[in-house]
C-alpha cells in the first residue's frame, strides 16, 4: 500500500536524503523547508517532491501547513520530524535567545509536526513516528547545552509516543546521528573535521544515505515491532 509520508527540514542534507529514500520506497513524500527558497525550488525539480515553506517552532504554521499537505497528497500515515538548527556558545555566554530559537525548533516542534497528525493514525489504526536526534543528545556537547537539551527531551517523546501510540497501530522511534558529510560538517576547516574523524572507530563521517536507510526501514512495514527504541549511527563513537 502506497503511504504518504512527511519530512520536515526534508529539501537539504540529512533530510533530503531521507525524503528521497522514502519516494524510493514507494512513498508519496511532502518536504518541508524554513527559508531557503531556491534550495526548495531545486530539490523539487530534480526529484519531483512537493515541497512546503513552514517554521515548525510555530503550531499555527504547522497546523496550517500539513492540513494543506493532506489535501493535497492525502493523510500523513509516516511522519519524520528531522528539522532542527544549532546556535551554538558556552553555556555562560549562551543568551536566553540562542537558548529559545533551539527549544522552539528542535523540541517544540517536534510536538507542533506530530501533534496535528496524531488523531489520523490514531482512527486509521496505522503510523511511524520518526525523530531525528543526536549523538549530542546521548552524550551532551560543549558548547550545545541548548541543542544536547532538545535532542535528549526527543527521546523523551519517543518513548512516551511509543506507549501511548501501540495499541492504535502506531509506532514511535529515534535516530541518533553521529557526524554526517552534510553541507554544515564538509564546511568546517578542514583540521577541526580531522579532529572529528580521529574520534569516530570507522574512521569517516557518515553519509546522509545511512540514516535515509535507518529511516525507511522503520518507515515499513516490515518494523512493526520496532517501537520506543533509538538507533544510534554513529561509526561506534558512543555506547548507550
Amino acid at each position: 500500500m502506497a503511504r504518504t509520508a512527511l519530512v520536515t527540514g526534508g529539501s537539504r542534507g540529512i533530510g533530503a536524503a531521507i525524503s528521497k529514500a522514502l519516494q524510493d520506497q514507494g512513498c508519496t513524500v511532502a518536504a518541508t523547508y524554513a527559508g531557503n527558497d531556491e534550495a526548495a525550488a531545486k530539490f523539487t525539480e530534480e526529484t519531483g517532491i512537493k515541497t512546503y515553506k513552514w517554521n515548525v517552532g510555530s503550531y499555527e504554521e504547522s497546523q496550517a501547513g500539513i492540513a494543506k499537505v493532506e489535501a493535497d497528497l492525502g493523510p500523513i500515515d509516516i511522519v519524520v520530524a528531522n528539522a532542527g538548527i544549532t546556535r551554538d556558545a558556552p553555556f555562560h555566554k549562551m543568551t536566553p535567545q540562542q537558548w529559545q530559537e533551539v527549544i522552539d525548533t528542535n523540541l517544540t516542534g517536534v510536538f507542533n509536526t506530530v501533534h496535528p497528525i496524531w488523531p489520523g493514525m490514531r482512527e486509521r489504526k496505522f503510523g511511524r513516528v520518526i525523530v531525528i536526534s543526536s549523538i549530542n543528545g546521548q552524550k551532551g556537547q560543549f558548547a550545545q547545552a541548548n541543542y544536547a537539551a532538545t535532542k535528549a527531551g526527543d527521546l523523551g517523546i519517543v518513548k512516551s509516543l511509543a506507549q501511548e501510540g501501540a495499541r492504535a497501530g502506531i509506532t514511535a522511534n529515534a535516530i541518533c546521528p553521529g557526524y554526517i558529510a552534510t553541507e554544515m560538517v564538509m564546511a568546517v576547516p578542514e583540521k577541526v573535521r580531522e579532529s572529528i574523524i580521529n574520534q569516530i572507530p570507522t574512521g569517516r563521517l557518515g553519509e546522509p544515505e545511512e540514516i535515509a536507510r535507518c529511516v525507511a526501514f522503520l518507515a515499513s512495514d516490515d518494523s512493526g515491532f520496532i517501537n520506543g527504541s533509538t538507533i544510534s549511527a554513529n561509526g561506534g563513537q558512543f555506547f548507550v
